[in-house]
């Protein structure tokens, strides 16, 4: 099946099997490593992007799905050369740790800071319950996304995302 999809701003068209997860789409055929694939059963977490703007896991969505939708990753928090303030927290607060959780965490925490730009502890925990760090007991995650909250962790205006989109194919 053809479908075009919208990916950090750039559009694009490919040709894929009607059972190709997304996570697997955006690795494999685009190129953006960023998004990491883990469990394969949702549990963990590390696949998040979002979808028309809202977190999804990628290992549950079919790429056929997201035909016609916009799709941002890791690779799209980034503003030209300068960090997100969410990356930034990441770096600051040693938050990155193995580094594995690490895209879906900082995805999902963009998502609650765009929606709550001042979250309680207990609002960053509920937040990314849903994705597992083995690594760490989430103190320095929960930090680096107060952080981000701290300096200036809101959303960027849209029209600063306005005429980006590029076709590629």
């Amino acid at each position: 099946m053809q479908i075009t999809v919208t990916v950090n701003g750039e559009r694009y068209t490919r040709g894929v099997e009607p059972r190709l997860l997304l996570v697997h789409f955006l690795r494999d055929d685009l190129g953006l490593t960023g998004t990491h694939w883990g469990c394969d059963t949702s549990n963990c977490g590390v696949c998040a992007v979002w979808l028309d703007g809202a977190p999804v896991k990628s290992c549950t969505v079919l790429a056929v799905m997201a035909d016609g939708h916009e799709v941002r990753t890791v690779e799209g928090l980034a503003h030209g050369a300068e960090l997100d303030p969410v990356q930034q927290g990441f770096v600051a607060c040693h938050g990155l740790q193995c580094g594995f959780c690490t895209p879906g965490m900082m995805m999902t925490a963009r998502w609650l800071l765009d929606h709550d730009p001042d979250p309680s502890e207990e609002d960053i925990r509920e937040a990314v319950s849903g994705q597992l760090c083995r690594c760490t007991g989430y103190e320095n995650i929960v930090r680096s996304i107060r952080w981000a909250a701290e300096h200036g962790g809101a959303a960027r205006p849209a029209e600063e995302d306005a005429g980006r989109e590029e076709v590629r194919t």
